[in-house]
């Protein structure tokens, strides 16, 4: 053992601890706290060490970072199999967060386990229920009183069951965990499809749904198909007006929406060096937009930096100790290389409708008059979970005091999203927030905001063509202000700065002059920032609530007659009989992500609500029949009508359904709520293509069937007016697939074979009816 010890010494203000002050002395090695939050919960690196060992002389070959993390965190390393594609791992994920949106369902699944607290440190973030409209403290102000009853049962139920609770405004959920939760080696798993964000401080993290995360709470294993590692080797610097967002830019653009799916995104190689620990949480964040698993980069000095800025020098020195264990070993073989020059990489911005369309932004004004895409900018939109750090704040103001400079303001109406209470407060005393909001910002709250759709938009008409360009990861069609017409485009929040002082998307900032007011024309130079404050942060208003020691005489309430929440009934168990004549509710045309299938905005207020949610089930897909959204024919009376009310119908009068579906189906975000709809209207099966991972998981957990079509050219066999069986379910098996007669309504029949992922303990969440349901099976049986 090498001499190390940290000691911390904690300054609690009403039971919260607000400034830390680190030192170190020479003895024993001592044990470390996860986070300054939870000082009894330490960090395992024996244990990680361990297991790699174990696991290395069983496959005998060098380990990727991957590999190292995820098979450190195994239940059983020993016997465990382990084939990267193939088999399923049972995993110890070290900690649980989750946002209000997906919170909601995840304890009341929780609370439907009976279990008296959590076995793992949980963490709450409250930061999807706050809109955008008039600036962050009214929008905060009247978040919180809309929102009362939804916030008061998430801190009554995190004191009750020993989560913490991070109250409104404190800031995005993925923000917080890298100030606060994530670190070198850490197994994460949380409730949104960003948690990558996590691997930007070498950690594994990963969005799941809420039924995942109860498993992980309730001290069970959790369950991941192990997955491939695809490599991605920098060379070169970044420089100039190209920043980490054109990393994650430029392989989206490579590996589509879908290229990731099943696997993690390693980086690797020499030019990781020069991109600082936020601008790596920023490219792992969007990896999420490519469907990988997650993303990670290896432990080095910038994050031994972020650590030591954010008060956790004692877990940087650990790390230290530990490095062999937290980049991979020499010689270790990626399933994929793509190898990107930073040195060559230019600034890029991808878009309209989905984040894989990639243009360098010195093409992207020249390919929208082409395409017909209005290149008038009407609003930028910087911040958000992916960029909304220190660093990318700092550029941006880089760029608007140049245009004030020269007497200029932007010409497109302009926001900036602050990450957290600790980034909003630090900007505020550094001055980036006034520069930003003299060229014409206006500081949202410290939350989600307009990237989820949570924006009172009133500048243009819902069906009014136009264009705005964001720092954000998502621009799936109407994701960020219910618009079907607005064309978002993503992009770097610097290139947002200039476009929306240029005003129009064909504004090449490297090349392309600006008029001043005194009618001078003058070019902007590639802005440069700190990557961390010369000052320790701010940390602003304390925002944490800590669980109590005890949490058993807190009282939860929901209330029978709430229309925000709602206490689950369980779902009914498989009869042992195949799915017979069941009707299609819709057979999908085209992309259909979980903003199809559960809608975000508006709706975010039924998240706790099953019933209530359901109401928005499908209501964005397009139907093959018509090419319309959110109008199917009801099979029984022949009438169009919305796909809830049609759904509705079909429950009503005892008919199973299934939905039939093209590529990647539930792509994008992590929320069960597109599993649980369909399950809690009738639905039974959903028949696609592919699935997106975390969606084809939620499925699984909801009782559902998620089936692939062996040939997928068989999609075209099947019609909205035929009449689907499942047969052979008694004989239901891992890689055995299905068999799927299709009626047509002329009397003619036809037989397709199905796929589908299912292992051992995942038929039996099917068979029980839901995995929440086997879980209450397994606790009945043991006691």
């Amino acid at each position: 053992v090498s001499a190390y010890s940290c000691l911390v010494l904690f300054h609690a203000l009403n039971g919260g601890i607000r400034r830390y002050h680190v030192a170190s002395v020479l003895c024993q090695r001592a044990k470390v706290a996860m986070s300054h939050f939870e000082p009894n919960e330490y960090i395992n690196y024996e244990k990680l060490e361990k297991n790699i060992n174990i696991v290395r002389k069983r496959l005998d070959r060098p380990l990727t970072l991957s590999e190292k993390i995820v098979y450190g965190h195994l239940d059983d390393p020993a016997k465990q199999e382990i084939e990267r594609g193939k088999t399923y791992l049972r995993l110890r994920p070290d900690r649980v967060a989750m946002q209000d949106a997906t919170a909601q369902m995840a304890m009341l699944q929780f609370i439907s386990s009976g279990l008296p607290k959590v076995a793992v440190p949980s963490t709450i973030h409250c930061d999807h229920l706050i809109e955008a409209q008039s600036g962050g403290e009214k929008d905060l102000r009247r978040a919180k009183d809309i929102n009362q009853e939804v916030y008061n049962f998430l801190s009554t139920a995190g004191a009750k069951y020993g989560v913490g609770f991070w109250k409104p405004g404190s800031g995005i959920i993925h923000q917080i965990i890298l100030e606060n939760y994530s670190y070198p080696g850490v197994m994460l798993i949380g409730t949104d499809s960003h948690t990558p964000n996590g691997g930007g401080l070498g950690g594994i993290c990963i969005g799941v749904g809420g039924a995942d995360a109860v498993d992980v709470m309730a001290g069970i294993p959790w369950e991941l198909k192990c997955p491939k590692v695809i490599g991605v080797k920098l060379t070169g610097k970044l420089s100039g007006w190209s920043s980490p967002k054109d990393v994650i830019l430029k392989v989206a653009g490579i590996l589509t929406v879908k290229g990731g799916t099943g696997a993690i995104i390693e980086y690797h190689g020499p030019g990781v060096d020069s991109i600082s620990c936020t601008g790596m949480a920023t490219i792992c964040n969007m990896g999420a937009e490519i469907g990988a698993t997650t993303s990670i980069f290896p432990y080095n000095t910038r994050m031994k930096k972020y650590l030591d800025k954010t008060g956790r020098a004692d877990i940087a020195a650990l790390a230290d100790e530990f490095q062999q264990y937290l980049v991979p070993d020499a010689g270790c073989q990626y399933d994929q290389v793509i190898e990107i020059n930073l040195s060559e990489l230019k600034p890029h911005i991808n878009g309209p409708f989905t984040p894989d369309l990639a243009h360098p932004v010195s093409d992207v004004g020249a390919v929208a008059e082409k395409e017909g895409w209005p290149v008038d900018i009407r609003v930028g939109l910087i911040g958000s979970c992916t960029n909304s750090s220190y660093e990318d704040m700092g550029r941006s103001a880089a760029v608007a005091k140049q245009a004030l400079a020269h007497g200029l303001k932007c010409k497109s109406k302009f926001t900036v999203t602050p990450g957290s209470e600790q980034i909003r407060a630090t900007i505020e005393r550094d001055g980036y927030a006034q520069i930003l909001r003299d060229v014409g910002g206006l500081i949202l709250a410290n939350a989600c905001g307009p990237c989820i759709g949570q924006w009172d938009r009133k500048d243009i008409k819902k069906g009014e063509k136009n264009t705005i360009v964001t720092s954000y990861n998502r621009n799936f069609t109407g994701r960020n202000d219910a618009n079907p017409e607005t064309h978002a485009f993503v992009t770097s929040p610097e290139i947002v700065t200039a476009l929306s002082i240029a005003g129009t998307l064909k504004f090449n900032p490297e090349t392309d002059f600006l008029t001043g007011a005194d009618g001078k024309k003058f070019k902007l130079e590639a802005p440069d920032a700190d990557e961390l404050p010369r000052l320790d942060f701010d940390p602003g208003q304390d925002t944490y609530q800590y669980p109590p020691k005890d949490g058993s005489g807190q009282h939860v309430d929901v209330s029978p007659t709430s229309q925000r929440l709602q206490l689950l009934e369980p779902f009914d168990k498989w009869d042992g009989k195949d799915l017979e004549d069941m009707l299609i509710l819709i057979k999908v045309k085209g992309k259909c992500t979980t903003d199809h299938i559960s809608a975000a905005g508006p709706w975010l207020k039924f998240r706790g609500h099953l019933d209530n949610i359901s109401n928005n089930l499908l209501i964005g897909a397009i139907n093959i029949e018509n090419g319309k959204a959110n109008s199917v024919r009801n099979a029984l009376t022949q009438e169009f009508g919305p796909v809830p009310d049609t759904a509705r119908y079909y429950k009503k009068m005892g008919v199973k359904w299934a939905v039939i579906g093209d590529e990647n189906y539930g792509e994008g975000s992590s929320r069960e709520h597109a599993a649980l709809e369909p399950r809690h209207l009738g639905g039974r099966v959903i028949i696609t293509k592919s699935f997106a991972r975390i969606h084809e998981t939620n499925l699984k957990k909801q009782g559902l069937l998620p089936l692939t079509f062996a040939d997928p050219a068989d999609y075209n066999k099947i019609h909205p007016v035929d009449k689907l069986s499942i047969v052979g379910l008694a004989d239901f098996a891992p890689g055995k697939p299905l068999k799927c007669i299709i009626k047509h309504p002329n009397g003619s029949q036809e037989t397709i074979m199905l796929n589908h992922t299912f292992n051992e303990s995942q038929i039996e969440w099917f068979q029980a009816g839901s995995a929440l349901n086997r879980m209450k099976e397994l606790q009945q049986k043991s006691s």
